[in-house]
């Protein structure tokens, strides 16, 4: 599509989609909160726990979910290890890679905050249904 003539049900159907991801992303940064840690330090949890056919994440693989840089994600990742949630190990294959590993600590939490997370897209199901929405 090149630069099309978009109607006003489009700009409708983007705006409720816009705020109903706001409004999630909102219950998990206070979600989080309310657990002690910060949203960013939850989606690094999930991350590691969450790449498919393994249980741990490198950095650059954490780097490249959370869409930061390199040097943010090894910070969080210190940040992570302080509070007891995560603990680097040396690579597997590469001896120069970091691997990133929930400790039980932090994997406790997880299941807490994931469930959460999980409850409340339950909970929204059927919200970005935008009836007689016009095609994006």
């Amino acid at each position: 599509m090149s630069n099309p003539t978009l109607k006003k049900k489009d700009f409708e159907t983007l705006s409720h989609f816009r705020y109903q991801v706001r409004r999630f992303l909102r219950f998990s940064e206070e979600a989080a909160h309310r657990h002690g840690i910060t949203h960013l330090q939850y989606q690094l949890l999930l991350h590691v726990m969450g790449l498919p056919g393994r249980e741990w994440a490198t950095v650059s693989e954490l780097a490249e979910r959370l869409q930061s840089h390199h040097h943010g994600a090894v910070s969080l990742v210190s940040r992570c290890e302080k509070l007891g949630l995560v603990e680097r190990q040396v690579g597997r294959k590469d001896r120069r890679e970091v691997e990133v590993h929930l400790t039980p600590k932090g994997r406790e939490l997880l299941n807490v905050l994931a469930g959460e997370h999980r409850d409340e897209l339950l909970q929204m199901q059927g919200i970005f249904h935008v009836p007689g929405a016009g095609e994006l």
